[in-house]
């Protein structure tokens, strides 16, 4: 899919500004495939069914990461609208990908379908009457839960890598807010004492990983067999999701997530270049209000059938950082010749 495809040239945390090293949407999505199927692996799920969920749960992010996601929302909620990417995701594999003739989309199965809204959350059907065919007020397969905490893990150990290479973060400020990194910095400064602090770096890093999993593994096996948990059924009827890391495995990762608030995703430089990226998309959004001539011929003709302010959302979604910088400084110049 092209949209999939795209994700290259979406930003996680860092743009490519700094480094053709850090993650972006792809890098990030295969990390999230790779632990999705070793959590599958170990539980007997479904690893081909974890391993579509992880390649498309970020397939429907609009440009810039959250901040884009926050400023689109922002901007549909002004006009009685919303924007969410698990549902533009659906949109995408159900409408806006259009590869074959024989049917509209990607064809994927029910099951990836379902996944994609609710791998993370749970949606109203009086809200959603458009999903009414998804099951709502059903718990989604285990596949489908695992993927948000795989996510998670991914997304945590990768950011603190990142932000240890552009030097934004120190590890003697890891080790003294985040307790998991503290004991198992400990561990490899004994088994390493010559490694170079990179190297030792990188050793506890994958030692995170490898905990977190593990513990999102055996709690899980152990939940599922204390509520007799044996069929697909079983799992839509639970009265809450199943897969979840221990009390002790959800303290250790919500100390990581609040270190990385506070560390990281709140430096000068991610806010400048956030709120540089969220007006480039804020312009760009109310031209098109304004002008819905200037959006390319396919969008303009469905603006006769449906909303200008969807259609550009959805325009804009599809754009990668790149691109909507490029569309940006083209628009700001034919203004300015008018």
């Amino acid at each position: 899919a092209r949209a999939f495809r795209r994700l290259e040239a979406k930003t996680q945390v860092f743009t490519r500004r700094y480094s053709d090293h850090f993650r972006n949407r792809l890098t990030h999505t295969l990390e999230v495939a790779q632990i999705s199927r070793t959590i599958a692996g170990a539980l007997g799920l479904d690893a081909d069914l974890c391993e579509a969920l992880a390649l498309v749960h970020d397939i429907g992010h609009p440009p810039f990461g959250h901040a884009g996601e926050d400023k689109l929302n922002e901007l549909m909620r002004a006009r009685g609208d919303q924007f969410d990417h698990n549902l533009h995701a659906l949109r995408i594999v159900e409408r806006f990908e259009q590869r074959y003739a024989a049917f509209p989309g990607l064809n994927l199965t029910f099951e990836v379908r379902e996944g994609i809204i609710k791998h993370s959350r749970d949606y109203a059907a009086n809200d959603h009457p458009e999903l009414a065919d998804y099951r709502l007020a059903e718990r989604p397969p285990l596949e489908a839960q695992l993927i948000d905490l795989a996510d998670e893990i991914a997304y945590n150990s990768a950011d603190l890598d990142d932000g240890y290479e552009a030097k934004l973060l120190e590890r003697k400020a890891m080790a003294a807010e985040v307790p998991l990194y503290a004991g198992l910095a400990d561990e490899v400064a004994r088994l390493y004492p010559q490694a170079t602090p990179k190297l030792q770096f990188n050793e506890v890093l994958k030692r995170i990983i490898n905990h977190l999993t593990t513990d999102l593994i055996e709690h899980t096996r152990k939940t599922l067999a204390e509520k007799g948990i044996d069929s697909v059924e079983a799992v839509r009827l639970a009265p809450a999701r199943l897969v979840a890391f221990s009390p002790e495995g959800t303290a250790a990762n919500r100390a990581l997530k609040q270190f990385l608030w506070q560390r990281l995703y709140s430096q000068p430089q991610i806010n400048e270049e956030r709120e540089r990226a969220v007006k480039v998309l804020e312009e760009l959004f109310e031209l098109y209000l304004a002008r819905p001539d200037r959006l390319p011929p396919q969008y303009f003709e469905q603006t006769k059938t449906i909303p200008v302010h969807r259609v550009a959302c959805d325009y804009i979604a599809g754009m990668t950082d790149t691109y909507i910088f490029r569309v940006h400084q083209e628009a700001l110049a034919l203004k300015a010749s008018l």
